[in-house]
Order: C-alpha cells, then sequence, then structure tokens
C-alpha cells in the first residue's frame, strides 16, 4: 500500500510540474530563478511525542508526560527556475529517552513558482542505536511571499517510515508552517 501511495504521489507531482513548467510565468519577483539560495525555518505539528520523524525544524510536543522538541534548519540552491536542491539539519530531544542528529536531503519544486512540492531522504542518527531509522518525505504547501526576500509556506508532510526492524516504524503525518529567506 505505502509503495502505491509513492508511485501514485510522484505521478500526480510530476504531471502537475510538467503542465506548470509549460504554462509557468513568474509571479513572485524571481525569489525561485535559477542561481537563487533558500534558507528554510518549519514548525512541525502532529505526530506523537517520542516518535522521531528527523525533524530538521522547529518543534515541541507533549503527550501522555512525554516531551520532545527539536531544533533545525534547512538550506537549497535553485539549480533551474523552481527546482531547488535542499539539505537540512536538526537536533532532537526526546525526554528520558534520549537525543538525534537528524539530517535531509532532497529537492523542492515550486510549481507556477508558488506551490511547493517536496521530496526528500530524512534519517536520524542516534549513539548506540542499532538501527538508525530513515524516512522518505513527501510534502506540499502553498508559498506566500510576503516581498522580494521572504515567504511563509504552509503545508502538509507526510513520512514514511523506511526500516522494518527499527523502533521508528510508523509513518507521520504533520501540518507545518514554513518561513523562507530568499536570496
Amino acid at each position: 500500500m505505502k509503495k502505491l501511495f509513492i508511485v501514485a504521489i510522484t505521478a500526480l507531482g510530476f504531471t502537475f510540474a510538467a503542465q506548470a513548467q509549460d504554462a509557468a510565468t513568474s509571479t513572485n519577483g524571481g525569489q525561485t530563478a535559477q542561481g537563487k539560495w533558500l534558507i528554510e525555518a518549519n514548525t512541525g505539528f502532529g505526530g506523537q511525542a517520542g516518535t522521531p520523524a528527523a525533524n530538521t525544524g522547529f518543534n515541541f510536543n507533549s503527550s501522555d508526560g512525554e516531551t520532545s522538541w527539536s531544533l533545525g534548519a534547512e538550506g537549497g540552491y535553485f539549480v533551474a527556475d523552481d527546482l531547488a536542491v535542499k539539505v537540512g539539519l536538526g537536533f532532537q530531544d526526546y525526554e528520558g529517552d534520549g537525543s538525534s542528529f537528524n539530517y535531509k536531503v532532497g529537492a523542492k519544486y515550486y510549481i507556477a513558482s508558488m506551490i511547493p512540492v517536496q521530496v526528500d531522504y530524512v534519517g536520524i542518527s542516534e549513539k548506540d542505536a542499532d538501527e538508525n531509522p530513515s524516512f522518505l518525505g513527501l510534502q506540499g504547501g502553498y508559498a506566500i511571499f510576503l516581498g522580494e526576500n521572504v515567504s511563509i509556506e504552509p503545508g502538509l508532510r507526510y513520512s514514511i517510515a523506511l526500516n522494518d526492524d527499527s523502533y521508528a516504524t510508523e509513518d507521520v503525518f504533520q501540518f507545518q508552517i514554513g518561513f523562507a529567506l530568499h536570496f
């Protein structure tokens, strides 16, 4: 079922991207033009406290007496108009269960220069772990440009667990609000 969902979402994303590429006109002042840089900080809502989602943003979660928080950021470079290659780093702390270093590598495409869709690989690195969890991340949203250098990007993210033997085998669905600097 996961594979079918991944294939369907990917095909849908490429279909929209191809249509938008044919009809795209820059409506955002060139913030997503080739050669530009992107720095992002996201807030993540959802998931469960203590359940890692390889968060590279800002997050605080408390449920059933367990609290977790994370701190991180992402950066990217537009290799083509509307297409950025991105990396992200973060730190996450689980109350009583330790902490982790999180990393992300992926690509973000802005359909019609204002509808961001992203596909990425996310991982968690923990000291003394038998197996470090990893996820395939899919996200989409809408970019609200507040000027030449700032955008707010609310969206949805679905992280698909790639490990069967790890403690983090659950998929995570999140609502995020991203804040981005374009230069």
